[in-house]
């Protein structure tokens, strides 16, 4: 099969995305696109179309950092570079593996070189590919905390630099960003978020007609790729050749003071943080109205331009669902009408083809209306963004007159779901001990990146060389090796492997008791508040969260194990209330998610969150003594080594203590909902590890 990429200028509707990628082809200033969506909606297609739209790149013959001839780089590692002529070569696109590792994406010294001549070689990594080009993020929000951090450094100072092994090392690394993710496998770090110039939102189209016109274009691609893309060879031509007439003319293009007013006005509007929103906005601005082929900017571009650039930058926690309410945009820019447009250069009236045409990618299926060709699409997909409509509230009810569950309601029928409180900040727990888990922020763990703490020989495949250790095993047996010049004579046994120290992720299983006892409005709203807070939390520590929910006369698993904690978050916000209490059946479905979560990923730690009043009043199908099942149940996760907390919701004058000795059995604190709250909980994750430790020890007894 040929290696012919699927043409950009055959993609179906997606006329967001396709007007962003485009505008980022004229103006890379822009500063890339973030590109979310479901699955299988064209998101990797599109990018990948994009490098053959792109100019081609003047370089340096031999330079492996893409210097360009008229300007070189002066600290060039492959420099000082002569005044000679030079060549081209297509723009490249660069694609980042999730998995990738810091050495590959900035470089590394040569070992094998530095060991056996005696020097040092630099090797250059994925940003020095990417330069004057394109990199590529599939699943961007996946990445490693790592990589996003060197993404960040090179994407802020537009270099990379290298401080390893001593050496030093310092290259220019301009490059277009560009990631794709879904949503429902987690969000973005809100420091890297901030750096894609411009945002859209993707979905398949539900119109028979464009699903029809997805299908008829991937076959005809798979069947034969070269000659599909030769179809399309003259829209590709047309689109090309209108990117390079954007370029040309964007230099041209005036950015009044009423639309740098408009800009302004429309930041400060919707409260956006920062000033780079207000940048960006005028470069995409500038960039929409070359595309359209006018040398002025109207009303028109500014409000794409905060389409495409403000919905990402207004989200103030997780679960803010990106957005802008466009009536309110429109009010803001009515205040300053356009100017008069005396020097604008008029449009051609049949600009070209532009992006149009049925999509149909190797991984789509779906599209939007046709279009995307002169002028571009005012609105956007941002209505797609706007969060669904929420039902209101009942009206509210004082304390008095909100009614309290008697004994009958607690075992009674199902109530409606309530809003959970304003989320609050929380102080971290952690899982005790070193683990070997997921990069993260909450517990200590060996990491493959983090503080170096030592050397050790090599349990396997050495992975982190650490070459001081290396050298200083090796240096002892240089006379019996014979060694004779400059290379140091090292054998496999050598090899020393760093041992770090950092932060791991863990899976947070939160345990909701959702009956009848806890069914009170003000209650449950409460209990639902603390509980956003602690998704709040994992979600800022990039664990892994899992939601257990037990009622009536059975427990459920409402979300399995995610990294999206955004889907955590929609599960408790619909979570009904009532019935009886089968707090142990809620414990052992939890020992079982976990135990199968163990075999799929050994190395993820678990850390257990109760949220219960600890009253147990129904065994479910378990039969027996309710309370007895619900000890037995928790020594059980105990047993296990389960770090765990619980959340105490019990309320009123009167308290049986129940959550307390819930909170014995299984090894760990208490905590009250009031307690939860970061300026109440100071010392529980002492708490935490002292509970374990004394468990541990009052087990080991037992045993003895």
């Amino acid at each position: 099969m040929s290696s012919a990429h699927f043409p950009f200028s055959a993609v179906v509707g997606q006329d967001d995305l396709r007007l962003a990628l485009l505008l980022n082809a004229v103006s890379p200033a822009v500063g890339g696109v973030l590109v979310r969506g479901e699955k299988g909606t064209a998101k990797s297609t599109a990018v990948r179309a994009l490098s053959a739209l792109l100019p081609a790149v003047d370089v340096v013959p031999g330079c492996r950092f893409s210097c360009a001839p008229a300007a070189p780089d002066p600290g060039c590692p492959d420099g000082p570079h002569g005044s000679g002529p030079g060549g081209a070569r297509p723009a490249r696109m660069v694609e980042l593996p999730v998995g990738a590792s810091e050495d590959r994406l900035v470089g590394a010294l040569d070992i094998e070189r530095a060991l056996a001549e005696g020097v040092k070689a630099f090797e250059p990594g994925l940003l020095a590919d990417a330069h004057r080009g394109i990199l590529y993020v599939d699943e961007v929000n996946l990445l490693h905390d790592h990589l996003v951090d060197v993404l960040l450094d090179a994407a802020a100072m537009g270099a990379s630099y290298v401080e390893r092994e001593g050496v030093s090392v310092r290259h220019a690394a301009r490059f277009l960003l560009v990631g794709t993710m879904n949503p429902e496998e987690g969000e973005l770090r809100p420091q890297l978020l901030d750096r894609f110039g411009l945002t859209v939102e993707v979905a398949a189209s539900r119109e028979p007609a464009q699903r029809v016109e997805v299908v008829r274009r991937r076959l005809a691609y798979e069947d034969d790729p070269a000659g599909f893309a030769a179809r399309w060879s003259g829209d590709e031509n047309e689109v090309r050749a209108r990117v390079v007439a954007a370029r040309a003319l964007l230099p041209q293009v005036r950015l009044g003071d009423t639309a740098l007013l408009q800009i302004a006005a429309t930041c400060a509007g919707f409260e956006v943080d920062g000033m780079r929103a207000d940048i960006v906005m005028a470069r995409t601005a500038t960039a929409l109205a070359a595309w359209a082929g006018r040398t002025t900017v109207l009303k028109e571009d500014v409000r794409q331009a905060a389409l495409l650039a403000l919905p990402h930058r207004r989200r103030r926690n997780p679960f803010d669902a990106p957005g802008l309410d466009e009536d309110k945009l429109d009010e803001i820019l009515d205040r300053f009408p356009d100017e008069d447009p005396q020097d604008e250069t008029e449009p051609d009236p049949d600009p070209g083809p532009g992006p149009e045409g049925p999509e149909g990618g190797p991984d789509d299926d779906g599209g939007g209306p046709d279009g995307g060709g002169g002028v571009p699409p005012q609105g956007g997909g941002a209505q797609d963004a706007q969060p669904p409509a929420q039902t209101p509230d009942p009206p509210a009810r004082s304390p008095e007159e909100a009614p309290q569950p008697s004994a009958q309601e607690a075992g009674g029928p199902e109530q409606a779901a309530v809003r959970a409180d304003e989320p609050f900040r929380t102080r971290m727990l952690s899982v005790p001990g070193l683990g070997e888990g997921a990069a993260g922020r909450r517990s200590r763990a060996r990491t493959a990146h983090g503080r170096t703490t030592g050397a050790q020989r090599p349990r396997g495949q050495l992975t982190k060389l650490h070459l001081a250790a290396t050298v200083h095993a090796a240096a002892p047996h240089q006379r019996a090796r014979g060694r004779a010049g400059r290379g140091l004579v090292v054998r496999k046994d050598d090899l020393r492997q760093a041992t770090r120290e950092g932060r791991e992720g863990n899976l947070v299983l939160f345990v909701v008791d959702a009956s009848g006892s806890m069914a009170a409005r003000q209650r449950m709203s409460a209990v639902k508040g603390a509980v956003l807070s602690l998704l709040l939390d994992a979600y800022q520590r990039r664990d892994k969260v899992g939601l257990v929910t037990f009622r009536g006369a059975a427990a459920e698993l409402a979300l399995p194990p995610t990294s999206s904690v955004d889907a955590a978050a929609v599960r408790l916000e619909k979570l009904p209330t009532g019935g009886r209490t089968p707090l142990a059946s809620g414990l052992l479905k939890a020992h079982e998610v976990l135990r199968i979560e163990r075999l799929r990923d050994p190395s993820r730690r678990p850390l257990l969150v109760v949220v219960t009043d600890g009253r147990a009043t129904s065994a479910g199908a378990l039969g027996g003594d309710p309370r007895e099942l619900t000890t037995r149940s928790a020594r059980l996760l105990a047993a296990d080594g389960v770090a765990s907390v619980v959340v105490d919701c019990e309320s009123g004058p009167v308290r049986l203590g129940l959550a307390g000795a819930l909170a014995a059995d299984l090894g760990g604190p208490a905590v009250t909902l009031d307690g939860l709250r970061a300026d109440a909980l100071a010392g529980l994750v002492k708490d935490v590890r002292t509970a374990v430790t004394t468990s541990a020890s009052h087990t080991t007894r037992r045993a003895a």
